[in-house]
């Protein structure tokens, strides 16, 4: 991919971001300036827009060339709110894609996605649904307006279909989440806030901080008038913690939290696993675990950080299964680092062994962050990531897993995807729940952010974050608290 440095001068600079987002579909873009007062040896993107006769017109100049588009703007309405939304949805829509088509055209290249550069294309298939497409009308209207590859478009289509069949979500309930932010080693790949857990000196003040929190947190599920959906424990790695620790944080978390529809926990890293552990939550009636070996390749584990081996995650899948354990989920990443298709088929070789009754397919996202991003490791092409893909889907399609959530990312390799796949009845609540931002979540613990979704015409969402820093969480915990309270209560 070209790398190439950039001055725009843009009639719309609140849109710099997303112009930016679509220029890395194509190129690798080293430096980014908007608007700047000098000028520079950075190659020149001009965009020019008006208004007029109710249409709004973009025009892209790069590199000699220049393409100019237009989109008719939603008539105004009687809430003025709502129709600067709408307007906004527009106009910045269209830009995109005029800068879109501009650099396809000159590339040569069609990214898998198209112009999509969002977390959430799922919301795209729902947008035409309710205007009254039928299922298939949508699916073409996103080929055709967002130039999303037929083979996308149709698995958003299926995850769509399959989402329907769920439970779905009321403005009267809300998910929990519970954060255990703290691993054994820390993985190359990895940018969430979290810590190793090293002698375990910081477990015992973070559990006694975390549990006041989820005391308050249950009183303020009640207050609010919110039932509980669905619960998740994450991190970071909650079977990090020992054996007693982990009792205690979920003997807490179902007496606080009882009767969700739903129960997930982060068993995690193969070699957090234990009998005890996994008999806590077997007495608890925890239906949902997830085991996550990420490759199954021994040799590619040592490179990324992780101290387990591929047979350990084996084991410890077989070991759940022995409990009696019939929802357990694995992760899997494609387009690690050093490895080839060869070595992505083998772990879905043995995936398919385990049969597991749901697999997570994630394509690596090099965030800034991360140890691998820091030493800038060679990652496979984005030819063998979009193989890889593939190969996860087939393995899915082989094991009967249908897809039941999406979501992108920045800096994924081949520009690919993250995707659930499961069992009939085996969907993960929780993990729509976040992923299509349908339903408020109350989240407990360092780095957790709290989410409320107000039912107006925008599901106009808030947040309120907990610090990362375990230390700084651990001293200001009753703040904490106090933010949910006042996105939940005080409005």
């Amino acid at each position: 991919m070209e790398t190439i440095n950039v001055a725009l001068r843009a009639a719309l600079p609140e849109y710099a971001n997303d112009f930016c987002d679509v220029l890395k579909l194509f190129f690798a873009v080293e430096h980014y300036e908007v608007n700047p007062e000098e000028q520079s040896d950075a190659e020149q993107l001009t965009q020019l827009y008006e208004e007029k006769d109710g249409k709004a017109i973009c025009t892209f100049l790069f590199r000699g060339e220049s393409k100019t588009a237009e989109a008719q703007l939603p008539a105004p309405s009687g809430d003025e709110q709502h129709s600067a939304v709408a307007k906004k949805r527009v106009t910045k829509r269209l830009c995109k894609v005029t800068l879109y088509e501009l650099l396809k055209r000159q590339t040569c290249h069609r990214p898998p996605w198209g112009s999509l550069t969002g977390i959430r294309p799922t919301r795209l298939l729902y947008e035409g649904l309710a205007r009254g497409l039928t299922m298939e009308q949508a699916q073409q209207h996103v080929e055709d307006t967002f130039d999303v590859s037929h083979e996308k478009a149709d698995l958003l289509r299926r995850i769509v279909i399959e989402q329907q069949k769920l439970p779905q979500p009321n403005v009267s309930e809300a998910d929990v989440y519970i954060s255990i932010p703290f691993c054994r080693t820390r993985c190359a790949y990895c940018s969430f806030p979290g810590e190793a857990v090293g002698k375990g000196k910081m477990i015992p003040p973070y559990l006694k901080a975390l549990l006041w929190e989820m005391e308050e947190g249950a009183k303020l599920l009640e207050r609010a008038g919110l039932k509980l959906r669905a619960l998740y424990v994450g991190g970071g790695t909650p079977s990090a913690l020992n054996e007693a620790d982990f009792a205690l944080l979920m003997d807490e978390t179902m007496r606080l939290f009882p009767n969700a529809c739903e129960y997930t926990v982060e068993a995690g890293r193969p070699d957090t696993i234990t009998r005890g552990k996994l008999e806590t939550l077997k007495r608890l009636n925890v239906g949902r675990i997830s085991i996550n070996p990420q490759t199954m390749n021994d040799k590619t584990l040592r490179v990324i950080g992780r101290d387990h081996t591929a047979q350990q995650a084996a084991e410890a899948f077989l070991l759940a299964r022995e409990l009696g354990f019939d929802d357990i989920n694995m992760d899997v990443i494609a387009g690690l680092p050093g490895e080839t298709a060869e070595h992505f088929a083998h772990t879905m070789r043995c995936i398919r062994e385990l049969k597991p009754d749901s697999l997570t397919v994630h394509t690596l996202a090099i965030k800034r962050s991360s140890r691998l991003n820091l030493e800038k490791t060679p990652l496979p092409s984005h030819e063998v990531a979009a193989e890889m893909v593939r190969m996860g889907q087939e393995t899915a399609d082989a094991l009967g897993l249908e897809p039941y959530y999406l979501y992108r990312q920045k800096y994924m390799a081949g520009q690919q995807q993250n995707v659930g796949y499961a069992r009939p009845g085996k969907a993960c609540l929780y993990n729509v729940d976040i992923m299509e931002e349908t339903t408020s979540i109350l989240a407990m613990g360092a780095g957790a952010i709290s989410k409320r979704v107000f039912p107006d015409r925008e599901l106009r969402i808030e947040r309120a974050p907990n610090v990362t820093n375990v230390s700084v969480y651990i001293d200001r915990v009753e703040e904490m608290a106090s933010r949910k309270e006042n996105l939940f209560i005080n409005r």
